[in-house]
Order: C-alpha cells, then structure tokens, then sequence
C-alpha cells in the first residue's frame, strides 16, 4: 500500500535570504523523507527556491514544483500562499498538506492542514509596518482558525499562541528544531576570516542572527561600553536596512572599532567564526525557538541570552540571562559567559545534542497523524 502523500508549502522560500524558515525547511524535509521512505514529498515552492532545491539535489526524495511567486513581490506571495497553495491541493488531493512559515490557506482547504506558527512575535514587537502587521494578524490567526492541527517549537511559544492568539493549546504540538551536525572547520578558512575580521588577540562574542529590529543586536553595540576594551562583537548575518542603524549608533558610542559586521557568511566561513569565538550572545526581543543558541551550545561555546521566555526553556538553564533594555545587564552577562571559558562545554554539547532533525521529523509525522485523525 502506498505511503502518504505530503505537499510542503514553502513558498515563501527566497534562497539565502529567509533566515531562520529557510534553516527550518532544509532541516526538517530532507527528515521527513529519511524517517518516511514510503511517503511521497511534493515541496511547492517559489520560482527561486525551485531553482535552488533542484540544484541542491531534492528531486532525488521529493517532487519540487515552482509556484508562480518570489519574494521580491509580497503580495503575489501571498495571494499564492493563501489561495493558490489551496487550489493546488484541491486539484492534487495530497494527502495532506503543511504550511512550514505561519502563513497557509486563511479557509478550510480540501485535504488536511498542518500548519508550523513559529510564534506571534510581530503582534507584540514592532517588526513591520502597521499595515503589514494587521494583514498578518489576521491571516495567520485565520490560517490556525481553520487547520487541523498547528506545529510550534517550544512550550514558550504555544503559551503566547493562547495569550496573543487565543489557540487552543490542545490543538498545538511542540516540535523542537534540529541542529545541523557539527563540521570540522577548516584551518585556513578559520585563519583567513581571523585576520580579515582583526580578531587576533581579542575576546571574540558572535551574535548570528537576521539584523532586524526585533533581534535587538542595538542592545549589543551598547553593551560594549559596559565591557573591556579587548571584547569585540560580531554580528553575522545578512544586512538589512535595520544594519545602517547599528553602523550609525557605534561611532556615537565610541565603538566603533569593537562592532565588525562581516554580512553574509557562507557554510565554511560561519563555522570559522563559532570556532574562533569565546562566546555568543543573542539578545532578541521575540522568537519562535532560537536555533542559533542550540548551535552555540552545540560547540561548547558560553552563552549569554535574553530571558523571554522562549530563551529561558530552549537554552535549558545554560546561558547567562539578561534584560533585553539593559545594556549594562547584558555586559555583564556576557562577561560571566567569557569567564566560563570552555568549563562546561561538555555538558553544554550534551544538551545540544539531543535537538536532532530526525526527532523534528518523527515528531512531525506524528503531528500528521494527528492532523488526518482530527479531519475525519
């Protein structure tokens, strides 16, 4: 008897450009078909993540079809999201179908909906316009109205889907993330991104992160006045608008030769940089899970993170907290975390080591289950 067939929404996937859905994708579907060999994968994507995911090898375990959409047009994105996905899955009739970003069909569609809300974050922070805000609100809340079951990572985040969104919790299944595996990292890359960063003789904190607002990476730049003058930030990630605001804010500071802001890093120079840091510190205002603080952990690094509640569970008591309108709070955080040093980094990668893509991918197929049982 044939397997499942499963559509994956991700369309709103613009290759190197969205962050942390982006990581979830690749994580978790290449997981999917390992765990279910029997299932059959249909990743509906965009013109450019097509492009991306044939070359990248995943018609070997999924059908990969190109929607009609890209992310330079947000609003042809999501009228497909919202009404195209729909319509293709009435005339395919998967199985089922799961929408991967917080945004899906607003009704009922014709086969199952499994919907991942990573978290409600853009209600309660200020991360897009007034009007991009209330369309959101209402099409993600619309979306979790009509599915039939709703993936999130963290128990933090299904407690703010109740508070914000008024989701039921029992309709929520928690799917912590996966780190990726660890690699080695690559002497001459490592020695190469040292000397055009200027990091010999320098304690190296690493922020990895989308610069946007509500990452609050603002809270670092000012907490390098509060730390000695050999503690360098290093903020990775692709430059968004929100990037010229910390640029301007350094000099103000006096900072300026403390903040390097390399952009965007690929694979091997990323791991160069968690090689060559002392420690990590994300100070952000909202999130879904916090991959990244996984991934810090995962290589014995110290942490120093903001303590919302999401931070506080994912980190599993490890990380040195700090308020996230506290400069001087964060630096020293941050101080305690590079006086930890590599004590502990066992029991740090310990902890990290359970986040696994294949435990994502079970626990998925099991929200799926789930799914099809309620819309029977």
């Amino acid at each position: 008897m044939p397997g499942p067939h499963v559509a994956l929404n991700a369309t709103f996937l613009d290759p190197g450009v969205s962050g942390g859905p982006e990581s979830y994708i690749r994580g978790l579907i290449p997981a999917l078909a390992e765990v279910r060999p029997d299932a059959r994968l249909t990743v509906l994507t965009s013109r450019r993540g097509a492009a991306q995911l044939a070359a990248d090898g995943w018609t070997s375990f999924a059908t990969v079809v190109a929607m009609p959409c890209d992310e330079g047009s947000r609003a042809r994105r999501l009228y497909v999201e919202t009404a195209g996905v729909p319509r293709w899955a009435a005339r395919h009739r998967p199985t089922l179908l799961h929408s991967l970003a917080s945004i899906g069909p607003a009704t009922r569609t014709a086969v199952p909906h499994v919907l991942t809300l990573h978290d409600l974050t853009f209600m309660r922070v200020p991360t897009f316009s007034r009007a991009t805000t209330v369309a959101m609100t209402q099409i993600a809340l619309r979306g979790a109205r009509h599915a039939s079951r709703i993936i999130t990572a963290a128990g933090a985040s299904r407690a703010e889907l109740e508070e914000l969104g008024g989701i039921d919790p029992a309709k929520v299944d928690i799917v912590p993330h996966g780190r990726r595996p660890l690699d080695d990292a690559d002497p001459a890359v490592m020695a190469a991104l040292g000397d055009r960063l200027g990091l010999d003789g320098r304690r190296v904190v690493v922020n990895v992160a989308a610069q946007r607002p509500h990452k609050n990476q603002e809270l670092l730049v000012r907490a390098l006045e509060h730390l000695p003058a050999d503690v360098v930030v290093v903020l990775a990630g692709r430059a968004e608008p929100y990037a010229d605001e910390l640029r301007a804010l350094a000099p103000q500071l006096g900072v300026e030769d403390r903040l390097i802001m390399p952009g965007y890093l690929d694979d091997d120079e990323l791991e160069a940089l968690w090689r060559l840091a002392d420690a990590a510190a994300f100070p952000t205002r909202g999130e879904g899970f916090g991959l990244p603080v996984i991934e810090a952990l995962d290589r014995g690094l110290p942490v120093a993170c903001s303590d919302i509640d999401v931070l506080t569970e994912v980190s599993g008591g490890l990380a040195h907290p700090f308020g996230v309108d506290d400069p001087a709070g964060a630096a020293r955080a941050i101080e305690a975390a590079l006086t930890d040093g590599k004590a502990a980094a066992d029991e740090r990668h310990a902890y990290a080591a359970q986040f696994t893509w294949q435990r994502a991918a079970e626990l998925t197929w099991d929200s799926y289950e789930r799914g099809l049982a309620a819309a029977r």
